[in-house]
């Protein structure tokens, strides 16, 4: 959505998810005068496959694959890249390996600690083969990223020094599928960066729904340059 010459603005969906989890962003009326907005499925997700590869589990690979759709857009300025939940790290990871294309890294609701990796009762079972006949198959995708999510968090825990895009973390103290205590565990990670932390103590996971006028703000924000 928005003109492609627009500074793009890069949206990162979680586990399960896809493209239309961000309709209330994309309609934004404001956001598409100042934006190139780019939604699409992860790796997996939806519309989207990985040619030879059922599951794909790696936060490098949905980074690389996720940079790619910045070809859609022809604009030489730095946009912003926005993750929520398990599609934080892909943002982070993404603002890592590109920083020269984002002035804001946008965390929502984001799982970045691998000791916080939250199971339930039916998590396991989701695994066999004789359960996984029957979901739909993007959540078949979401239970074999989450069982691998806790490894590729540890192997990212030593690349938060590499960032160098100013960032904003938001999370929800009501937020039960996402371990609010991640946010404490990212304000020791980036606590040398160019970040900013909020916490909305009566807030769930779904912040980009429950509070998108905060969401508009963080994104239309003037930053310091990244330079």
């Amino acid at each position: 959505m928005g003109a492609d010459t627009l500074p793009p603005l890069l949206l990162i969906h979680g586990a399960p998810g896809a493209w239309y989890g961000y309709l209330n962003v994309l309609d934004d009326a404001i956001l598409r005068q100042k934006f190139h907005i780019i939604a699409f499925d992860r790796l997996g997700y939806n519309k989207s496959k990985q040619r030879g590869q059922r599951f794909v589990t790696s936060i490098e690979a949905h980074a690389q694959a996720a940079a790619l759709a910045l070809s859609l857009n022809r604009s030489e300025q730095r946009g912003v890249v926005l993750g929520r939940s398990f599609g934080a790290p892909i943002a982070a990871k993404i603002a890592m390996n590109r920083p020269e294309r984002f002035g804001h890294l946008i965390l929502l609701a984001p799982a970045l600690d691998p000791s916080k990796e939250k199971f339930w009762w039916f998590s396991k079972p989701a695994k066999w083969w004789v359960v996984r006949v029957w979901p739909p198959r993007r959540l078949n995708v979401a239970t074999f990223e989450k069982f691998a999510h806790a490894r590729e968090l540890e192997k990212l825990a030593d690349e938060w020094e590499r960032l160098d895009v100013p960032t904003t973390l938001v999370q929800g103290g009501k937020d039960w599928i996402v371990d609010p205590a991640n946010l404490d565990y990212a304000c020791r990670q980036l606590m040398a960066k160019r970040a900013n932390f909020i916490f909305l103590p009566e807030a769930g996971h779904l912040i980009s729904y429950s509070h998108p006028e905060l969401v508009r703000t963080l994104i239309t924000q003037e930053l310091p340059s990244a330079d």
